[in-house]
């Protein structure tokens, strides 16, 4: 099952520039939550720092506070590695190791954690296809190489991979940006059937998909939480002018 997640007075900054500004929300399990905002309000930084792959950035670093079911992911000697296999991501671009056959890109996080059981591996790889929308798709081409599928194919092959490892929280940073309207709905039905078993949470520019996917949603603006709530509170009745002004298409 999901875990839910709590982020307390979280603030990031690339060397000296800050782009994320005492942000606390709290993100409920087995639910969907979306991240909105303008371009360069700070969202990808964000569900990046969720998960630690912010600090990868050169010139990244992060204050604050984030609890995956309680535990701060940023407390001392926490090994970032396991926080990554715990909160999987998903990125904008779909990003199959290139080299690599569909089987292979599935197991790569289990062999890297010493998983080499050949018949585990088949278990999970086949569990994590079939969760992702994919198996009956791929299952005759396993050991084809992962570029011989479209770009939907690609990101949901890349959610399987995120899900092998079972994570408890699952980050997608704007899924379908790339994906053609049928492999984005595909994407959407996706979420919803994943939310039963993950936390999830999902950076996107589209209004109408947040609409679509999302139980809760935050509104950032200029790296500060301006707003978040039920989605369609959120929508219909939002208490703040710049939140009315975003959703209403008035800048953005």
């Amino acid at each position: 099952m999901g875990q839910s997640l709590t982020v307390r007075a979280l603030s990031a900054w690339y060397n000296q520039t800050q782009v994320l500004k005492d942000i606390s929300l709290s993100i409920p399990a087995n639910a969907v939550t979306a991240i909105i905002g303008p371009s360069g309000c700070g969202k990808s930084t964000f569900i990046r720092c969720l998960n630690r792959m912010h600090e990868l950035t050169p010139g990244g670093r992060v204050a604050g506070e984030v609890l995956v079911d309680g535990e701060n992911i940023y407390a001392e000697g926490v090994d970032p590695v396991s926080v990554r296999r715990a909160v999987g991501m998903v990125f904008q671009k779909p990003n199959p190791f290139p080299t690599m056959s569909i089987f292979d890109n599935v197991a790569a996080g289990l062999r890297l954690n010493g998983r080499r059981d050949r018949r585990h591996l088949q278990e999970v790889v086949e569990r994590s296809l079939k969760m992702a929308a994919l198996w009956d798709e791929v299952k005759d081409r396993l050991h084809a190489n992962a570029l011989g599928l479209s770009g939907g194919q690609q990101q949901r092959l890349c959610i399987a991979r995120a899900l092998a490892v079972e994570p408890q929280v699952l980050l997608m940073d704007e899924p379908a940006a790339s994906l053609d309207p049928i492999s984005t709905a595909k994407i959407e039905e996706l979420v919803e059937e994943l939310k039963k078993n993950y936390t999830i949470v999902i950076v996107t520019h589209n209004m109408q998909q947040a609409g679509r996917v999302a139980d809760y949603t935050a509104f950032f603006y200029l790296g500060e939480l301006v707003e978040v709530g039920p989605t369609q509170a959120v929508f219909t009745k939002p208490r703040d002018r710049r939140t009315e002004a975003y959703i209403t298409g008035r800048f953005g």
